[in-house]
């Protein structure tokens, strides 16, 4: 590892990335570089991180090409290059297939697949041509088991978890470590920025949607559980900060408990009898598929 690495993280101005910014000021061991949109980069005075000598800022638009180009070129003005990535922004929509269309789906590859893989490509030439550096992807328990309701969000965690399996094996001739970090449920208020496609809103809001026990059983359960989970943006945070220290990381890493549980699950238990176990342990699924009283009236 080198003495003063540069580490760049995406999505920095809030929730976990914002965790692990700050973790990473008060150690003082690294060069950082904060991203986040335009349009959320003045959260940063307000929160009081301000730019230093070993602190840039600056804006990023994970899915804007030219944003990536440009982003990576000015840190490598500044320090040379980017010996540490970790890719966390991301976006979770809440929808089932029959409520996406087709850009709703690109639009969720595009931030959780696509922009860690661009900004990847870029900082590659420079960590080989060093035989340094580290690839830190922030997955989900979502890139391991698929959930109802987020079906694009599960596709686009899977596609993320798929090619940095493939990239690990590429890169490793050069020293170069990828890493899949796994959070599950955070005590956070993640759950309210998770967004909606039109189609999956109006199913959350109409009794009389299909899909609408669906929704409405699922939101509450998420809602319940990350109130309550020990697990904290800061808690994985500290994970993280330990895996840039660790001189040959793995290539998954479960961020929190209940992850590393799902995991275990999902080696031991046949896999008929794990679907099985978890469709039984969906929340309200005996209400799943029923017709509401009142659509039934219509109808008749």
């Amino acid at each position: 590892m080198k003495d003063r690495p540069t580490v760049l993280i995406t999505g920095a101005s809030h929730g976990l990335g914002l965790a692990l910014a700050r973790l990473l000021i008060e150690k003082r061991r690294y060069r950082l570089v904060l991203t986040a949109r335009p349009s959320s980069l003045f959260r940063f005075g307000e929160l009081g991180i301000f730019e230093d000598p070993d602190l840039m800022l600056t804006p990023l638009d994970v899915v804007d090409p030219l944003s990536r180009e440009t982003a990576i070129h000015n840190v490598t003005v500044r320090f040379g290059g980017v010996d540490v990535l970790i890719n966390n922004a991301g976006v979770m929509t809440r929808a089932v297939l029959e409520h996406v269309t087709e850009e709703d789906h690109l639009e969720q590859m595009r931030v959780n697949y696509r922009g860690p893989m661009e900004l990847t490509r870029l900082v590659l030439p420079y960590m080989r041509a060093q035989r340094y550096g580290r690839i830190i992807n922030i997955s989900s328990v979502g890139g391991m088991m698929a959930m109802p309701t987020m079906t694009v969000y599960s596709a686009s965690k899977f596609a993320l978890e798929g090619a940095s399996e493939a990239l690990f094996y590429e890169v490793r001739p050069w020293n170069i470590r990828v890493t899949l970090v796994q959070p599950g449920f955070i005590n956070s208020d993640g759950f309210e920025r998770v967004a909606y496609t039109g189609r999956s809103f109006q199913g959350h809001e109409d009794a009389r949607s299909p899909y609408h026990a669906h929704y409405h059983y699922m939101e509450a359960f998420v809602a319940k559980i990350m109130r309550r989970t020990w697990a904290t943006p800061e808690s994985v945070a500290a994970r993280i900060t330990r895996l840039i220290e660790q001189k040959r990381p793995p290539l998954r890493v479960s961020g929190t408990v209940d992850a590393f549980l799902f995991s275990m699950l999902r080696r031991l238990l046949p896999r008929t009898l794990y679907h099985e176990v978890l469709y039984r342990a969906l929340p309200g699924v005996s209400q799943w598929g029923r017709t509401p009283p009142d659509a039934r009236a219509e109808r008749e």
